[in-house]
């Protein structure tokens, strides 16, 4: 196996099987590719998500926002997303909500002109519900502690 043969074996091996979602939408937001992480976290198999639109996995709430966005960084080349993490609900196969945080990388031709978006998404709706369950512990230990100080 030559080197090159060698590389390309290789990152499409991590890409596959690396548990993190990683999909690949092109300029009109159509799924090109979906791997393991993403058939494990959306339980959607790869067949059934290669070929159709994000709204797959989007939550019908919040489509247009979603789709104005899109075309806004495929028109534009530019998305605040690149480096920090966007935290937004997901839809499951099932239509169960998860949360979740990704980020997105633009992917462009030779000529520099964006073909698509690749994102690497992560299911933190564990996290998220520990999060609110202490937020709202807080708040009931803040409510108990100011009230029984008005006595």
């Amino acid at each position: 196996m030559t080197r090159d043969a060698h590389d390309q074996w290789l990152h499409a091996a991590i890409i596959r099987h690396c548990p993190d979602a990683i999909l690949y939408t092109d300029r009109e937001g159509i799924i090109r590719l979906w791997n393991e992480g993403a058939e494990r976290i959306f339980r959607i198999p790869s067949d059934e998500a290669l070929g159709k639109p994000l709204d797959l996995i989007i939550p019908e709430n919040l489509r247009k926002r979603h789709w104005d966005g899109y075309r806004q960084v495929m028109a534009s080349g530019v998305t605040r997303y690149q480096t920090g993490l966007l935290s937004v609900p997901a839809l499951r196969g099932d239509g169960v909500r998860i949360s979740t945080e990704f980020s997105i990388l633009m992917v462009r031709d030779d000529a520099g002109t964006p073909v698509g978006c690749a994102a690497v998404l992560r299911d933190v709706s564990d996290r998220w519900k520990r999060e609110q369950d202490l937020k709202n512990r807080l708040i009931a230990m803040e409510t108990t502690r100011y009230c029984d100080s008005d006595d």
